[in-house]
């Protein structure tokens, strides 16, 4: 629980567990995270789940064993592949249903990866949080339908509101980020691990053919996935002739400020997302998104109405895509935002991902009462 799209789900499903006036545990390996799970309500309990080796995995279903008859709890919920084997034998012993979200395009490049994978479909149901997710599912595993239930995940609309980010928390990350309040210059967004397939060269080749006095800037926001990656783009964004226009800032903590920041927000990313967590936080704040067209992020933004698709990989596609969203009207780009924000809060809420979540919650409870 160190942060991390699955990790935020988990708090956000934990602490709406608690308000529906029900008990809520949470098995980890441990993390920062754990003191909001006791702020929301829930109790943190300390296993190695983390552990793929066979011993630790048998060991930890014995201990789930207990942890389930002595807490008398109802239903498991497991989101990650390694716990998943405990997860199952415990609750076949304990006689509880279990639930599994499949939050990733797993890649699988042999049988028994393959056969990994596919601990997230053995359970009673599937939870897949997007329709991209469970057609992959459908595809890889040859799973039935009727035991996959889409429940996008959910964002918070109350802590990503343009109305709730204060001036002074945007002032704050600008002069962090070392930029000016009188430069001219838009701000595009990527926010992002610093890894190939998140496409930030791509966003460099692009913004290398935006030019003039009112060119746009680049930020480029996440942690490096392995070392040498922000180097490596520092390194291409000399080579394109745009260094002094982009900026590598690192993981940010406000990201709600961050995007508010923003003129602009891209995710070029080259293999598919899952859901797409961060163009439905950038959508929620109300910013204009231009994405890729892979897996969730084209169930999010509806093309032209709600932001824009753009060929990955492809610098000229995304040079006139970004062009055409920087040329619009400021009002213009404000009714694509509020667009945009209606769209998360009416499909892509907390609210919605509880309601979907509870739902398969009573359906497995009734069938087993």
């Amino acid at each position: 629980m160190d942060g991390g799209g699955v990790e935020q789900v988990t708090l956000d499903t934990a602490r709406a567990v608690t308000v529906a006036g029900a008990r809520s545990l949470v098995v980890s390996a441990g993390g920062r995270m754990e003191a909001d799970l006791a702020a929301g309500g829930s109790q943190s309990i300390r296993l190695p789940v983390d552990a793929k080796d066979p011993f630790s995995i048998w060991a930890n279903a014995g201990r789930l064993v207990r942890i389930i008859r002595e807490r008398g709890v109802s239903l498991v919920h497991v989101r990650s592949r390694a716990p998943a084997f405990s997860v199952l034998r415990a609750a076949r012993i304990s006689g509880v249903p279990v639930v599994a979200t499949y939050h990733g395009i797993y890649q699988a490049r042999s049988g028994l990866k393959r056969w990994y994978n596919a601990v997230m479909t053995r359970g009673d149901l599937t939870l897949a949080n997007s329709a991209f997710t469970r057609d992959h599912i459908i595809a890889e595993h040859r799973l039935d339908p009727a035991r996959i239930v889409v429940v996008p995940e959910g964002i918070d609309t109350a802590r990503f509101d343009p109305a709730a980010v204060g001036s002074e928390r945007v002032a704050a990350l600008r002069g962090a980020w070392g930029l000016t309040d009188d430069d001219p210059r838009p701000i595009i967004l990527l926010a992002a691990r610093l890894t190939g397939w998140k496409g930030q060269t791509t966003a460099i080749a692009a913004l290398a053919r935006l030019t003039g006095p009112t060119a746009p800037r680049l930020v480029l926001a996440g942690k490096a996935q392995k070392p040498g990656a922000a180097e490596a783009l520092e390194a291409a964004a000399r080579a394109a002739g745009v260094s002094d226009r982009v900026r590598l800032v690192g993981a940010v903590e406000d990201m709600p400020a961050a995007y508010a920041l923003a003129d602009l927000v891209i995710a070029p990313s080259t293999l598919p997302e899952s859901f797409g967590r961060g163009v439905a936080e950038a959508a929620a704040m109300g910013r204009p998104v231009i994405a890729s067209p892979l897996g969730g992020p084209a169930e999010t933004i509806v093309h032209a109405e709600t932001g824009w698709l753009a060929p990955p990989g492809d610098p000229e596609a995304w040079t006139a895509a970004i062009g055409h969203a920087l040329a619009l009207t400021s009002d213009a780009r404000a009714a694509i935002g509020a667009a945009a924000r209606a769209r998360i809060v009416s499909h892509f809420s907390l609210e919605a991902m509880a309601a979907g979540t509870f739902a398969v919650y009573r359906r497995l409870l009734e069938a087993r009462a």
